[in-house]
């Protein structure tokens, strides 16, 4: 298999595109470096294309091991022929090669091998030549009773010759191929109740959608009932039309032998083949479904991550309880602690009035500028506390509530533990909430992806597949945004690219020992960061303490020399970038010709143009060009809302019926995807990501069932 050329296909790529990235995969490099410092030689692909990329691949190079694998194993039989070796060159998964692979494969115990032991093959041999004027199959049968071999009657041969049928037509690639097809693009996905009440699954108890057009996430919610023996799921294919596939290659009209050779087709069917294709087709779309899910998931988490961050605020995170009351911490602009407490302001306490004393204190004591509340357990109570607060208080200050996502597990975590060895778990929430507010990505990478709560169904997906999908999103946000090489933890240094945990750990002792870092270079002092890890890691680190400003941008220190030839011709120095007097540099940069100065520094032109860009804003955050996150000082609860009412919210989750969208009451609303545009759309993500602020409509309240239906179509006018 030709791989570049498949991939280029699939990617809708240039080849050489495809080999150069395939090259400086082989060679070590990481995604994100090959994304921002490759771009000449890969044609600037970005970061999702090279992980797709990547995935694809591994998966062609383990296709192609597993062919020659089994391009041997039917070699060592003796049995490869040139039609086979042929099928094997064609096949393009893993499921085809399965099924050439088939007839060889070393078979356990079957009804088949068992009646070959009996010396039976000859008998099914001459039945399924169906010869036309052949003797009658019984009396060919005949001939095969041997008392000591197990065979006592001619019935007996008979049906053992049958079983040898069944299994040589059960094997045939061609047929399995052609019926699973048919079956895609004809069958039924089909699912029943097992018992009255199926709770959460009422949808799917009497339900039935075709395999070629059933959403990815019915087909993760059957399985789930499945498991939870509520539904039984099933494929629904017409049986006659299988066996026409299935009969029609081995089936001979007119000899006395067909009637036999028939029964053996329908047994294979019934017995061997479709149960397989079956199996295979529910665990494809299953993988579909999860692929799909992962997506989404993959999508949310990355906007999740690059939401801009409250930057320079004193912040008070609040981690609501009930019974064991509110734990509160305040953290300043860096994220330090400053102080916590516990408050009781929520039933069955009610404690308000000494809530509202101690919050207070702490507000006046430490200049609080905002506050997270985390949108677990007795939120809505403490959102109402809050608010009402803020009321009184009339100083500015305003609130916003923060998804507690995964908040629990990074709290019982061992990391959690190390950073605040004194607080108990409660404490290391509220911490951890008020840090979400202040800079999402810092914190949420302490978190394992998978708990943070902006997918569907992702216990139900392939859990190494998901890490590794959404590992790399991480990676992919850490490594855009940057990171200050001296206040950055060991989970977020473990992120940059190149950067394994060991050497993130090296880092952070380096820093405690020898005091913040000067410049990039003094990285190569870190013990076990050599030179290829400092080639990875470097332009992804920030030193704003440098004396060197460049040292503060996403400028690669291997482009220090170009950048600075750059200014020169440019009429510039270092020293201006430092003071920010190099706004025109674009337009003189323009004037000069961007493919004259690229020629003249010595980099490509995509390199040129990315460190320009990096000139003008030393230690930018792209995140500070997105719109702020919706801060609020007031609240409404479900009660107030009317269908009609025209609101402003948060999108905090896309799936693939729709988007959940946080409107200032606890319980987000549902913008079913049919209310999201006016326009068709496939997928609720082509017009909405997590943290947009969108305006909505309240289409219904179901204060009972906590259901709020949202539209984001403007009501008509009358």
């Amino acid at each position: 298999m030709n791989i570049p050329a498949v991939l280029a296909q699939e990617l809708n790529i240039r080849i050489h595109q495809v080999e150069a990235a395939i090259k400086l995969i082989d060679d070590g490099n990481t995604i994100p470096f090959i994304a921002r410092y490759r771009k000449e030689m890969t044609g600037s692909l970005d970061d999702q294309v090279l992980r797709a990329l990547y995935d694809r691949l591994n998966y062609l190079r383990n296709l192609d091991e597993q062919r020659e694998k089994v391009r041997a194993a039917i070699e060592e039989q003796g049995a490869l022929t040139e039609e086979i070796s042929k099928a094997l060159d064609e096949a393009a998964t893993l499921t085809e090669i399965e099924d050439i692979y088939r007839p060889f494969r070393p078979k356990r115990k079957t009804r088949a091998s068992v009646a070959k032991e009996k010396g039976l093959q000859p008998l099914a041999d001459m039945i399924y030549e169906q010869k036309p004027g052949s003797e009658l199959p019984i009396e060919m049968a005949a001939d095969f009773v041997d008392s000591e071999k197990g065979v006592e009657t001619p019935e007996e041969a008979l049906q053992g010759a049958q079983d040898i049928i069944a299994e040589l037509i059960s094997d045939d690639a061609a047929i399995r191929r052609r019926l699973r097809n048919e079956c895609m693009a004809t069958g039924e996905l089909v699912s029943k109740a097992v018992k009255e009440d199926v709770g959460v699954y009422e949808t799917y108890s009497d339900f039935r959608e075709p395999l070629k057009r059933i959403a990815g996430h019915r087909v993760l919610a059957v399985n789930r009932g499945e498991r939870e023996e509520c539904l039984k799921v099933q494929v629904d294919f017409d049986r006659v039309k299988g066996l026409e596939i299935v009969c029609a290659p081995h089936v001979k009209e007119g000899s006395p032998c067909t009637e036999i050779v028939m029964a053996a087709a329908e047994d294979a069917y019934d017995r061997l083949i479709f149960p397989s294709i079956e199996r295979e087709i529910r665990n494809a779309i299953t993988e579909k479904a999860s692929e799909d899910a992962i997506k989404v998931f993959s999508v949310n988490l990355r906007h999740l991550l690059m939401q801009p961050p409250v930057k320079g605020r004193v912040a008070l995170g609040i981690d609501p309880g009930y019974r064991t009351g509110c734990k509160v911490a305040v953290v300043d602009e860096t994220g330090k602690v400053l102080d916590t407490g516990v408050i009781y302001p929520v039933p069955p306490h009610n404690k308000i009035e000494e809530a509202k004393k101690i919050v207070s204190g702490l507000i006046s004591r430490y200049g609080v500028q905002v506050i997270a509340i985390g949108n677990g357990t007795a939120s809505h109570e403490t959102e109402v506390f809050v608010a009402e607060l803020i009321r009184e208080l009339d100083n500015g200050l305003s609130y916003m509530v923060v998804s507690e996502a995964g908040a629990s597990v990074y709290s019982a975590s061992k990391l959690a533990a190390e950073e605040f060895p004194d607080y108990d778990v409660s404490l290391r929430s509220a911490v951890s909430i008020a840090r979400r507010l202040q800079d999402p990505l810092a914190e949420l990478v302490k978190i394992d992806p998978k708990a943070i709560g902006v997918g569907q169904y992702q216990h139900d997906m392939p859990q190494k597949r998901l890490s590794e999908a959404l590992d790399g999103v991480v990676e992919g946000c850490v490594n855009m945004v940057g990171v200050d090489l001296n206040t950055a933890s060991v989970p977020l240094l473990t992120r940059v690219s190149g950067l394994s945990a060991a050497v993130a750990k090296n880092i952070v002792s380096y820093r405690e020992e020898n005091g913040a870092f000067k410049s990039r270079s003094e990285l190569k002092k870190v013990p076990k960061l050599g030179p290829k890890t400092f080639e990875q890691c470097a332009g992804f680190l920030r030193v704003p303490e440098s004396d060197y400003v460049l040292d503060n941008t996403a400028v690669h220190p291997e482009s220090y020399e170009a950048a600075e030839k750059l200014l020169k011709l440019c009429g510039f120095t270092s020293q201006d970038v430092k003071n920010g007097k190099v706004g025109s540099l674009p337009e003189k940069a323009e004037e000069l010709g961007i493919a004259f100065l690229a020629e003249q520094v010595g980099v490509g032109e995509p390199t040129l143009r990315d460190i320009i860009s990096e000139l003008i804003k030393p230690g930018r955050d792209p995140r500070d060009e997105l719109p702020p996150p919706m801060l609020r000082t007031d609240i409404m609860s479900m009660e107030d809302l009317k269908p009609g009412m025209e609101l402003t919210g948060t999108v905090r989750n896309v799936i693939d019926f729709g988007a959940f969208v946080d409107i200032g009451v606890h319980q987000d609303g549902l913008v079913h995807i049919s209310q999201i545009s006016e326009r068709y759309i496939r997928h609720p993500s082509e017009v909405l990501k997590v943290g947009d602020i969108v305006k909505v409509w309240v289409i219904g309240v179901d204060v009972a069932k906590k259901r709020i239906s949202l539209t984001m179509k403007p009501p008509r006018q009358e």
